[in-house]
């Protein structure tokens, strides 16, 4: 498995939030290395978007239908949208490096600190090609109702609780801590192929991959730094 935390390059706070990160894991006792992967900057998305023959498929304002995926896709908080874009494709171009490593990943966002020693083994089950390991609370909505789905489920291993109607992607806690196997890698392309490319953390959601799962111990919580993609 390799490990990446996603840093802005030259961004003092990513940067501070990244090196927090890669301590902690070594704190808690992890035996792998977390590499820092230099996140996609606004200048770069134009560019990016035409080598990879990409279109961003998701709206600005208000909120839309998917009649393809029978999904309601609703805008973020977003004052940039070029560093909104950006964040995807720097899951995006993990995903195509994933896949093309054929070995699993574990991908951090810069804000996630590990509390726990991962148990790697989770890599090994067949049931989940990716796997959230994010502590819900304060990284994603109705966080207490996510926790508290998992914590009633006696299994290790189980799908990424439902704590929504259908129509509203339900993903992983804040998509800040995952780990994602070669087929997991090869399903996100597909999606992006088929959809467009749209905030990382919706189309990673439990209606589009039915192989998406959750840890019932949380091995990673957020930092609470400020937003990158939201402010």
């Amino acid at each position: 498995m390799k490990a990446f935390v996603i840093t802005i390059p030259d961004h003092e706070v990513s940067q501070h939030a990244a090196d927090v990160c890669i301590e902690s894991s070594k704190v808690v006792g992890n035996s792998f290395e977390i590499q820092k992967f230099d996140a996609v900057i606004p200048r770069q998305v134009n560019k990016m978007m035409r080598d990879y023959r990409l279109e961003w498929n998701y709206p600005w304002e208000g909120s839309v239908f998917d009649f393809k995926t029978g999904l309601k896709k609703s805008a973020y908080p977003t004052v940039n949208k070029q560093a909104r874009i950006a964040c995807s494709l720097s899951h995006y171009t993990l995903w195509k490096n994933c896949y093309n490593d054929a070995e699993p990943y574990l991908i951090l966002e810069h804000d996630a600190k590990f509390i726990k020693k991962l148990d790697i083994n989770i890599i090994d089950t067949d049931k989940f090609f990716i796997i959230g390991i994010n502590n819900p609370l304060f990284a994603t909505r109705k966080a207490n109702l996510f926790k508290q789905i998992i914590d009633e489920n006696t299994k290790e291993l189980q799908l990424v609780p439902t704590i929504d109607s259908f129509e509203i992607p339900q993903g992983l806690a804040g998509n800040s801590a995952y780990i994602i196997k070669p087929k997991g890698a090869r399903q996100m392309l597909r999606l992006v192929e088929d959809h467009g490319l749209w905030p990382n953390d919706a189309i990673m959601c439990k209606q589009l991959i039915p192989a998406l799962g959750v840890t019932k111990t949380f091995y990673t919580e957020v930092q609470g730094t400020p937003s990158t993609t939201s402010r």
